[in-house]
């Protein structure tokens, strides 16, 4: 593997981000090539930022270089900035939801993109056992420090949906991953592959007008993450096996001081 110039890339992406910033997108654009000419495996997500000018092919996610070295930055002060700062509250609103609608308790819940174990604390008295994943080292060693989970592993949600051979689950959560994966057939068909019949999928999304998707699926919003079409998730859940239970207008977080819209949805396996 080619190994990194450090002090090169450090002066490429910041002369990247100046220039996005000041509103050049056309030589943040060209600036940013640059960075992953130095920088292929993407750990600053270089790929979204020119998705999220218009400049540049959309990627069917976030890469994964760069999801690591985002939550491992910030798993320190994860759940203040999260949940303190930015009003993330999603967890909870899962767990409202499943009361109102009076599903579980669950025997077998696997919580996809686990973080610091948001959804593992808010699940925990419904389930009698849980399995985390998530791709960040620094995030699972604090989930570990919680003791929420039974199991941890430290996977790419899909990748690990692919691999595994364990019993299947009843419940598969999976709060703030959409937001970093465009395309979602591996992950719906990862799901449906690990549920039992009958099994639920609950997972959040961000969304934005529909003029704005202009048809597209999917697209990187202002903010580097994806947002999804509500049809596009619709259609993606039937044709993998799955109806819907319930689709929810949320606001998923705040940013810089505006809502984000998104979307809560519980769907069930058809077996």
């Amino acid at each position: 593997m080619k190994k990194i110039d450090e002090d090169a890339l450090a002066e490429a992406y910041n002369r990247a981000l100046s220039l996005e910033k000041s509103g050049d997108f056309d030589a943040a654009a060209k600036a940013y090539a640059d960075v992953l000419a130095l920088d292929p495996e993407d750990h600053g997500g270089a790929a979204v930022r020119l998705a999220s000018m218009g400049r540049g092919e959309t990627p069917e996610k976030a890469p994964d270089a760069y999801v690591t070295t985002l939550f491992d930055q910030h798993a320190e002060v994860f759940d203040n900035v999260l949940v303190d700062q930015l009003g993330y509250c999603v967890p909870l609103l899962v767990r409202q939801r499943f009361q109102a609608l009076e599903l579980g308790p669950f025997d077998r819940v696997l919580d996809l993109g686990c973080g610091t174990g948001l959804t593992g604390g808010a699940l925990r008295d419904m389930a009698e056992d849980i399995t985390g994943v998530d791709l960040s080292e620094n995030m699972v060693e604090i989930a570990h420090e919680k003791d929420l989970y039974e199991t941890l592993y430290v996977a790419e949600a899909v990748d690990f949906l692919d691999d595994n051979d364990d019993e299947p689950f009843d419940l598969i959560a999976a709060t703030d991953v959409l937001p970093y994966l465009g395309a979602l057939e591996a992950l719906f068909f990862g799901a449906a592959e690990n549920l039992v019949p009958g099994g639920l999928f609950a997972f959040s999304s961000e969304t934005l007008p529909d003029d704005s998707f202009a048809g597209r699926p999917f697209m990187v919003g202002p903010h580097q993450r994806f947002a999804h079409a509500e049809s596009y998730v619709r259609q993606r859940l039937d044709e993998t096996g799955f109806d819907v239970v319930e689709m929810s207008d949320i606001t998923v977080r705040m940013e810089e001081g505006e809502p984000i819209a998104g979307h809560l949805v519980i769907a069930r396996y058809r077996g």
